[in-house]
């Protein structure tokens, strides 16, 4: 048991790891480092984060207990005497029904993923078994069953379960051709019918574990709009639903909608989702900027003009506190829906020629490419944190913007007149600032491996795509 170097090793179960323990005596006893998240991280253990510890005291050798598959994770250890530890994969996929023995002491532990079944048989008296879950039990949770005699897993247990003491309860669980698969944690979007909600849709589209509420189905201006939500279904929550009504905001009715919405929901979902260990996807915007900064990065301070700017940037503080988080940052969003592109195209098609504002600066965000970059932080790894998004080329204005439009929708570029944003907003008392510069620095998020395509190439396939019948 002595002398044994900390040490994790993978085992037939995916994501099942066996850990040794150093274990240190003398004449007086032994002390061991039972759980020590720095040392254990560094050797293999999943960012695990345990809430509750508990402890089974069997008085005699042979006690057996079933196979249990429960919805969270556990670290399983055994402070005195040994056991016979047994654990069946029954998560859905190929490895299920796939089987892992092996004989835990004080100087062994084990890491079990939600999903996979547990059972024990001690093997000495007064054997203490200690475990540590990732969350806290509750009534609602559903736990997943095996029987402990099933032919097809063939546990070999040392003690034959005729002659253990074995619960009734255990003795009358379904054999593995009767288990239901555990089917892993959800992914939850809200505002999904928004312009990123409807880009999401259509990347998950076919895909199971994806749940959608629109803003209808979801109030989040209402005083508690999570009450209904089970958070601990979920591993994955993407915020797409934002108040966006910029000028609206500056309004004392828009200005409660904004702070409601953008800062209080924010806050109290960040809040679930760290209690339930799930991972928040938090969409910003430039406008918690002030725009002076010609290219802002991740690290720059917030500095938002005006009360959308203020309320984003509210939520983006309350986004952060929670450990496991992705906090978008984008700009000059595109997608189906009402936006500065599709306002254009619809001028374009009256004949009107307009004053667009010549002094404002950024690049385009295509939603199909923000939902992109969402799931490829999402699904490879990317270390937590905020990260800009927009499309790549060239810095541009509204108004090159919208010549673009034009051009590209047969019109003559000069349809479009350039104004000055003091000139175009002078008679527009309401109007909230604006930043002058929105440009985003990309670096980080293509050091993940995504690059966005050109804004200029998304924009000639959205407007094409607006033209198909």
């Amino acid at each position: 048991m002595f002398g044994k170097a900390l040490a994790a090793r993978p085992t037939p179960i995916p994501g099942v790891l066996l850990f040794d323990l150093p274990v240190h005596g003398d004449s007086r006893g032994w002390f061991k480092e039972n759980w020590q998240r720095e040392k254990m991280a560094a050797a293999g253990l999943p960012d695990f984060g345990p809430v509750q510890n508990n402890i089974s005291f069997n008085e005699t050798a042979g006690t057996t207990r079933g196979i249990h598959a429960e919805p969270w994770d556990k670290f399983i250890s055994v402070a005195t005497g040994s056991v016979f530890g047994a654990w069946v994969d029954l998560r859905a996929g190929d490895s299920f029904g796939a089987v892992f023995t092996a004989v835990i002491d004080p100087s062994t532990a084990v890491f079990v993923p939600a999903g996979v079944g547990n059972a024990f048989q001690t093997l000495q008296d007064n054997t203490a078994y200690s475990y540590l879950v990732n969350d806290h039990w509750s009534p609602k949770a559903k736990y997943t069953f095996l029987n402990l005699a099933d032919e097809t897993v063939n546990i070999p247990w040392p003690i034959p379960l005729e002659g253990a003491e074995v619960s009734a309860k255990d003795r009358a669980h379904p054999r593995l051709s009767g288990v239901d698969p555990v089917h892993g944690k959800r992914t939850l979007v809200l505002g999904a019918n928004g312009q990123l909600g409807r880009a999401l849709q259509g990347l998950y589209r076919g895909e199971a574990g994806v749940d959608f509420l629109t803003r209808t189905e979801l109030d989040l201006a209402a005083p508690d709009p999570f009450a209904g939500i089970d958070f601990s279904r979920y591993d994955t929550v993407i915020n797409a639903a934002a108040y966006t009504s910029v000028d609206a905001a500056e309004t004392p009715a828009g200005r409660a909608a904004a702070w409601a919405v953008n800062a209080t929901a924010v806050t109290m979902l960040a809040r679930a989702c760290t209690e339930h260990r799930t991972t928040l996807v938090q969409l910003s915007s430039d406008y918690v900027f002030d725009g002076t900064v010609k290219v802002h990065g991740e690290d720059e301070p917030l500095s938002p003009l005006g009360v959308y700017g203020q309320s984003k940037a509210a939520g983006d503080t309350a986004a952060a506190t929670t450990p496991r988080h992705y906090l978008l940052r984008t700009s000059w969003v595109i997608g189906e829906g009402s936006n500065f592109v599709n306002t254009m195209a619809a001028l374009a098609a009256r004949g009107i020629e307009p004053q667009v504002v010549n002094d404002q600066h950024g690049r385009l965000t295509f939603t199909e490419d923000l939902a992109a970059a969402i799931h490829h932080l999402l699904t490879t790894g990317a270390p937590h944190g905020t990260y800009n998004v927009s499309n790549t080329g060239p810095v541009q204005t509204w108004a090159d913007i919208a010549a673009d439009t034009y051009e590209l929708l047969g019109h003559p570029r000069t349809m479009v007149t350039g104004i000055p944003a003091a000139r175009y907003f002078a008679d527009k008392p309401n109007a909230a600032p604006r930043p002058t510069h929105s440009t985003l620095n990309l670096s980080k998020l293509q050091d993940t491996g995504y690059t966005p395509p050109p804004a200029q190439q998304r924009l000639a396939q959205h407007l094409n795509a607006r033209r198909e019948p």
